[in-house]
């Protein structure tokens, strides 16, 4: 494969500026990262939804009218990025929408990275689960009694061995380009596949920063990239949401995998090669959240505080060993990735609906375009807006109704 960036790719403290005269991801690279910032612990939890949805024919359609949107959602931010000239997700909203939307999609960003990772981590554990469940599991007294799961068998000291010695390391570096070396029911049922197809689909956050360290960055280019990731995606998640659903029917887990017995040498197979696949994509997520925090430190800094490279670099030391630290002792408790999900699915929404709709509408406040053009553009970016804050709402409320009937 080329290489994904000849330079770095600097989300940070440093202006978000784009510079044009410099090299950067080739076409295949962009799609490469595209593709690996949204295939991820959603995979495991589409045929779940599938379930959800009341079947096949309902979470297909669901999926195909998603779809328009999700890459009209990557078009109007690479549009964005190219007319404000920035390389970073909440960089566009707030220089195209204003400040004050631009501190809302800060905290949004923020959140969201945020849960994203401890759905990762919940993944990961799941796996560890069976991995030492399946290691354990022929180990027996002479009377045929279970012998009791030795203490480094736990699955516990796994994921916290994972999180500090193999995914904090590759959390740490500054570029993102490092990642080229790992790398029929009722309509409300429909709708509870929404919340998955955002979680699954979302790769808006990472977006800007791709399209800003391209090579070509013609818009008909870019169109041409995102319509190839997310039709990727579409058949990588539908032949995966089909053959959990058809396999396990309603009996299915919320992770596909743990429906699936322990001691099957391709299913363990397959739990070791998902769970590096995760491990490296955590990284690309904890970027994006450490870069709006670390913008925001160095913005508020003390006046006696010198902007150096060593203050940097130990500020991104710091963040990072904090998020891993507090994600890893939240994906501990949590027990089960639909928890998650449910929760994620609705702030996704503001990312790949809301966001990108005002981000449009405010554009064609200014940008010189024929009058029949920019109302169409309006209508869209509303139309846009309108199915975000429903998605966010009916999302958020089905989670909170869940959620009070698991208290009772």
């Amino acid at each position: 494969m080329e290489e994904l960036a000849r330079e770095s790719i600097n989300l940070l403290a440093k202006p978000n500026t784009l510079d044009t005269r410099r090299s950067g991801l080739s076409s295949c690279g962009a799609v490469f990262i595209l593709l690996k910032s949204a295939l991820g612990a959603g995979l495991l939890n589409f045929p779940w939804a599938f379930n959800r949805a009341g079947g096949i024919h309902s979470a297909i359609t669901v999926e195909m009218v998603s779809l328009i949107f999700l890459i009209s959602g990557l078009v109007i931010l690479g549009y964005c990025s190219s007319i404000s000239n920035q390389s970073t997700y909440q960089g566009v909203v707030k220089e195209i929408c204003g400040p004050a939307i631009g501190r809302l999609c800060e905290i949004c960003f923020v959140f969201n990275v945020f849960m994203i990772s401890i759905a990762f981590l919940v993944v990961v554990e799941d796996q560890l689960i069976k991995l030492c469940d399946t290691m354990v599991n022929n180990e027996t007294t002479s009377e045929g009694v279970p012998l009791p799961r030795p203490w480094y068998m736990h699955h516990q000291l796994g994921l916290s061995a994972v999180c500090l010695l193999v995914i904090l390391p590759l959390s740490v570096p500054e570029e993102l380009g490092f990642q080229k070396y790992i790398s029929v029911s009722s309509w409300t049922a429909m709708f509870t596949v929404v919340p998955t197809i955002c979680f699954g689909f979302q790769c808006h956050e990472a977006s800007v920063a791709i399209y800003s360290s391209m090579q070509n960055r013609k818009l008909s280019h870019w169109i041409l990239i995102s319509v190839l990731s997310m039709i990727a995606c579409l058949l990588i998640y539908s032949i995966t949401g089909m053959y959990g659903y058809l396999t396990f029917g309603t009996d299915v887990a919320a992770d596909i995998l743990m429906s699936y017995p322990d001691n099957e040498v391709l299913i363990i197979i397959g739990r070791l090669l998902f769970g590096i696949s995760i491990i490296t994509i955590y990284p690309i997520i904890l970027h994006l959240g450490r870069s709006v925090i670390q913008e925001l430190c160095v913005r508020h800094r003390p006046q006696d505080v010198v902007l150096t490279a060593a203050y940097e670099k130990r500020l991104r030391v710091l963040l990072t060993t904090c998020w891993v630290l507090v994600t890893m002792g939240i994906a501990l408790f949590v027990p089960d990735i639909s928890e998650v999900i449910s929760l994620i699915g609705g702030i996704s929404a503001f990312f790949i609906f809301i966001f990108p709709g005002l981000c449009l509408v405010c554009a064609m406040q200014t940008e010189p375009v024929s009058l029949r053009v920019r109302w169409f553009l309006i209508v869209w970016g509303a139309v846009a807006i309108l199915c975000g804050v429903f998605i966010f709402g009916q999302s958020t409320a089905t989670a909170a109704l869940e959620l009070i009937e698991r208290l009772i």
